[in-house]
């Protein structure tokens, strides 16, 4: 076929793309911000639509076809392959999909509704949380974590039931098993994505135990405990997600009476990136029916991009802004004559690298000085506990990220082995936990994203370790100080405009002359 004839086919796929995407998150940016049922439902109506433009079996035959064409350019082939991975997933019998969609709408009905038995009583969630990070009761404790596990028992049948499901559904369509399907669809190859999280255990283990001994130390104090007695809830969240606060600084207090709006825009705007377009177009402070949660959204890939968060005077949400905002400027930056369908990020990990590098500034020494007016005189108690913190959190995440993708790479290769005693396994080799005495309940099945989110979660660690090693990159050969013009226009001309353009660890070398390594990660932060 020729150039010609594959242009005219792309223009086409890009057109018909783009007429079925902006009323998917336009209508999920107006549910989001009014809470109303009508937008609920357009926004569930439109991304059937959208959907559906990728399960039509004769164009998925076309795009398998070009694929094989020689002389493609690359930007041709990017193309394809985007749409080859969005639409191999679409092309199971309807009434198939729909068996697995009622699958898992039934779970998530018992998480969105399910209220766990706590001391004779149904509680929230929030209640057993504050018990595990508040209460130095052992047996309350316990019996929290316990009841934090009892929706894991209660889905446990239907959850199996739907990984049998997902896998014979990605057998259908020629994949080894479902989450195999998943990272390969995502242009995640396996072998280099455990590689590398092989080679960060490995060079984080020792690291980790150091910081593991000192939070078992503070624990086993606190609950008048010798340290071999400590067992999972005696942690400060269900699955030792959070590392426990080191030194108790608190860092909210350097945010009361700033102006966070000028905060966020003078940081970016020192890097030579500006936001106060998309700030302006933002949804930034609580209300009544708002999502209270935060993200950002790119409505049209041309430059209507807006933020949504429930700002206070908090490092929590100044956090959030920073981050929202790092998605926001990589979304602002893409090259505008790509095409649209490659007018979006090479794949989440990318954006979340620039969203986390942004997230993590406010833990910089320099930028609290600089952007919260702090004196350094006032921070030197602080600055030990806080870089601690940092550290602890990054080693503790690290590792249960770990934890949790090494064992969704099994789950789905058998789902019939014994998964309690797996599970167990891998915390106590990863997260150096010792397991509760009875490891036969489905302690696993508690944590949502192994049956509504699948084959995402080692997103957020690739990101992490992309966002370091990219700091790395700026501050050895663009400056030492990031908060310059260079470094904004580094990340312009070397990440951002690129969108999809490239293969998300092509982008990674071109930026910083190597693929991802997980080697800065350790540097920065152990």
């Amino acid at each position: 076929m020729s150039s010609q004839a594959v242009d005219k086919f792309l223009t086409e796929q890009n057109k018909n793309m783009e007429t079925l995407y902006k009323p998917v998150v336009f209508n999920n940016w107006m549910s989001a911000t009014t809470g109303k049922k009508e937008w609920s439902e357009k926004h569930e109506k439109s991304l059937s639509d959208y959907f559906a433009n990728f399960s039509e079996q004769e164009t998925f035959n076309k795009v398998i076809s070009l694929r094989k064409e020689q002389n493609l350019t690359h930007i041709q082939l990017r193309q394809l392959d985007d749409l080859y991975n969005k639409m191999v997933k679409n092309q199971l019998d309807k009434s198939e999909l729909a068996e697995t969609i009622k699958l898992e709408k039934e779970i998530s009905n018992v998480f969105n509704t399910f209220r766990p038995t706590f001391e004779g009583k149904e509680v929230t969630n929030n209640v057993l949380l504050d018990i595990l990070k508040n209460s130095n009761q052992n047996e309350q404790r316990k019996e929290g974590w316990l009841a934090s596990k009892q929706v894991g028992k209660k889905i446990e049948k239907n959850l199996l039931k739907l990984i049998h499901k997902r896998n014979k559904d990605a057998k259908v369509l020629g994949f080894d098993n479902f989450y195999q399907m998943s990272l390969s669809t995502q242009e995640l190859d396996i072998d280099t994505v455990f590689d590398t999280f092989k080679q960060l255990k490995d060079l984080s283990d020792e690291p980790f135990r150091i910081i593991k001994d000192e939070i078992d130390e503070e624990r086993a104090r606190k609950m008048n405990i010798k340290k071999e007695e400590l067992r999972p809830w005696h942690y400060a969240d269900p699955f030792f997600q959070e590392a426990p606060s080191a030194g108790g600084v608190d860092l909210d207090q350097f945010y009361k009476g700033k102006d966070l709006e000028k905060v966020v825009i003078d940081t970016f705007s020192s890097m030579g990136l500006d936001i106060e377009d998309i700030l302006k177009k933002s949804d930034l402070y609580p209300r009544e029916n708002k999502n209270p949660f935060g993200f950002c959204t790119n409505i049209d890939r041309k430059g209507d991009i807006r933020v949504l968060v429930n700002m206070d005077e908090s490092v929590f949400w100044a956090t959030a802004l920073l981050h929202e905002f790092g998605h926001a400027a990589y979304f602002k930056y893409i090259d505008q004559s790509l095409p649209f369908i490659l007018r979006f990020h090479s794949h989440s990990l990318t954006t979340e690298a620039i969203a986390l590098f942004f997230g993590r500034l406010n833990k910089n020494l320099e930028w609290q000085k600089r952007f919260l007016g702090l004196k350094e005189e006032h921070l030197t108690d602080e600055i030990p506990a806080i870089e601690k913190m940092l550290q602890r959190q990054m080693l503790v995440s690290s590792r249960w990220i770990m934890t949790f993708t090494f064992f969704e790479r099994q789950l789905y290769e058998n789902p019939d082995q014994d998964l309690n005693k797996l599970w167990w396994e891998l915390v106590k080799d990863i997260q150096f936990m010792n397991p509760p005495e009875d490891t036969s309940y489905p302690d696993w099945a508690s944590k949502m994203h192994f049956s509504l989110a699948p084959g995402t979660y080692q997103d957020y660690l690739l990101g992490e370790l992309t966002a370091s090693q990219l700091q790395n990159y700026m501050e050895t050969h663009i400056s030492s100080d990031l908060f310059k013009p260079e470094v904004g226009m580094y990340l312009k001309e070397n990440f951002f405009k690129y969108g999809a353009s490239l293969h998300w660890n092509e982008k990674i070398k071109m930026a910083t002359g190597e693929y991802l390594n997980p080697v800065y990660f350790i540097k920065q932060f152990f």
